[in-house]
């Protein structure tokens, strides 16, 4: 950005936020208010992130909230995306979030105790290091969203999930070519009934695509 141009402007709630939150919306409001105003500076979004927060990052992780059952596992939690989203979204759902990075898990805390949250738990660790057993897990489902590629995020998530559980994990246009890439590791964790899930079309949004699959069933 030249030392003349404006900075960047926070998109306008849209229509859609109101519909997808429900009595939920003046939460969301909240945490995209504070994720706006603290996100860069925590180095949680990038500078160019303002025109288009709600519908390409907070709308985009709401989508996902109507398929979550359970107690679920958010890893790579990061600015709260989806994991502190779905957990505005969803007061019935027990959410997880799991990063292992000091100063973006002290973020998930601050908001989740200026919001009010209480369906939700700050876990600061790698996915692989989670223990296997206890409180925590084993997982109904397991979402990611911006993580990394299939092949190297199955092994991360699947291990987190109890036989018959589910990943939901949010990919981009090439979620398809990502499967392709992961057969050997899709069956190395045995799972089954992998699919991609377009959301959003039906609200008028740009399509959220997730890769939904089995979990050793």
């Amino acid at each position: 950005m030249t030392e003349d141009a404006a900075p960047p402007v926070l998109e306008a709630e849209p229509a859609q936020a109101a519909a997808l939150f429900g009595d939920r919306i003046d939460l969301a409001r909240s945490f995209t208010a504070s994720l706006a105003e603290h996100g860069e500076t925590l180095g949680l979004i990038g500078p160019r992130e303002l025109p288009q927060l709600w519908t390409r990052h907070i709308l985009n992780s709401a989508l996902v909230a109507p398929l979550l059952r359970g107690r679920v596992g958010d890893v790579g939690s990061g600015a709260g995306l989806p994991g502190l989203v779905l957990a505005i979204a969803r007061p019935d759902v027990e959410l997880t979030l799991i990063e292992p990075m000091e100063r973006r898990t002290d973020w998930l805390q601050s908001e989740v105790d200026r919001i009010g949250l209480t369906n939700v738990r700050v876990l600061r660790a790698r996915a692989e290091d989670v223990p296997g057993s206890g409180e925590l897990l084993p997982l109904d489902q397991v979402t990611a969203r911006a993580v990394s590629a299939l092949r190297s995020l199955i092994p991360l998530t699947a291990p987190l999930a109890r036989s018959g559980g589910e990943l939901l994990l949010l990919k981009g246009a090439r979620a398809d070519d990502e499967i392709a890439a992961a057969a050997k590791v899709i069956r190395k964790h045995r799972l089954q009934s992998v699919e991609v899930l377009e959301l959003g079309a039906e609200h008028g949004l740009e399509v959220t695509r997730v890769v939904r699959a089995l979990v050793d069933p």
